[in-house]
C-alpha cells in the first residue's frame, strides 16, 4: 500500500446464529454491505455479537483482517491436501469474521495506536485479535484457532475516536502513528513466540495506546514469571 492511504474493499456485518453442533451461537458469519453503514464506539450498525464479554465493545469495535492472507492460507492448504470444506470458506471475504477487508495493510505495517480516517469515521488501532475456538467450528477443523495464532495472521481491532458512516471503496488514510516501533506483528511475537522477553514485556505493559487487558497480561507475566494458559480460548469445548 501507499505509506498512509489504502481503500476498503469490503465492510461486513453479521447476525447471531447457530454455530457447530453443540448449541453454540456466534455472529462470525459476516457478509458485505452494499451501502455505507454507521460506525460508532460500539461497532457497526447491524453487526451483532453473541458473547459481549469477549467480542465487541469500545476496544474491539471493528475487526480488520487482511485479504492478503487468504492466498497464503489457500496455498498452504492446497499443497497439503487439506479438506475441501476448509478451503471453501476462503471463497469469499468474511471467512475470519472480519468487519473490514483490504489489501496492502497487514500486521507487519500497522502499529498499535495508529489513527486512521475511514470514510467519515476516525478510528485507532487498539490491539491484535486473539483467536478463539469459534474459528475451529467456522473452518471445520480443531486446530484452526491455533493455526491463526501460530502464523500471526490474526488481524487487529480498532477503537472509534469519531463516529461516522463507512462503506466499500472508502479511503483509509493514516492520520497519526503513536507507537512506531510496535507493529501488530511485534505484539503478537512477544505474546506468543518470544514469550520470555522481559524487556519487551515491560515495554508492552507501558504502551499507553494498547488496550488495558493486553498491558495487564504483560504485567502479570512479568510478575509471575509464567505464561498464561490459552487452552480455554483456543480449544473447542466438548459440549
Amino acid at each position: 500500500m501507499n505509506d498512509s492511504v489504502c481503500r476498503v474493499d469490503a465492510v461486513l456485518t453479521g447476525k447471531v446464529a447457530p454455530l457447530g453442533d453443540f448449541g453454540k451461537t456466534s455472529a462470525i458469519d459476516k457478509h458485505p454491505v452494499t451501502a455505507p453503514v454507521r460506525l460508532d464506539e460500539t461497532g457497526l450498525e447491524g453487526d451483532e455479537q453473541a458473547e459481549r464479554k469477549h467480542h465487541g465493545g469500545p476496544e474491539k469495535a471493528l475487526h480488520h483482517y487482511p485479504f492478503d492472507h487468504y492466498a497464503a492460507w489457500r496455498g498452504e492448504w492446497e499443497s497439503s491436501g487439506e479438506a475441501a470444506a476448509s478451503l471453501a470458506r476462503l471463497a469469499v471475504r468474511g471467512a475470519f469474521g472480519e468487519n473490514l477487508s483490504t489489501r496492502g495493510m497487514t500486521e507487519a505495517n500497522v502499529c498499535v495506536g495508529d489513527v486512521y480516517r475511514i470514510g467519515a469515521a476516525i478510528v485507532q488501532v487498539s490491539q491484535p485479535r486473539q483467536p478463539c475456538w469459534k474459528l475451529n467450528l467456522r473452518f471445520a477443523r480443531d486446530d484452526m484457532s491455533r493455526r491463526v495464532q501460530q502464523t500471526l495472521r490474526t488481524g487487529w481491532y480498532y477503537r472509534v475516536l469519531e463516529g461516522g458512516e463507512i462503506g466499500p471503496g472508502d479511503r483509509i488514510e493514516r492520520l497519526a502513528r503513536g507507537h512506531a516501533n510496535w507493529t501488530i506483528e511485534r505484539l503478537l511475537r512477544v505474546l506468543y513466540v518470544e514469550r520470555d522477553d522481559r524487556a519487551a514485556l515491560e515495554q508492552m505493559a507501558n504502551l499507553e495506546l494498547l488496550t488495558a487487558s493486553w498491558r495487564k497480561t504483560a504485567a502479570k507475566r512479568l510478575a509471575s514469571g509464567t505464561v498464561e494458559s490459552w487452552a480455554s480460548r483456543l480449544d473447542t469445548p466438548a459440549s
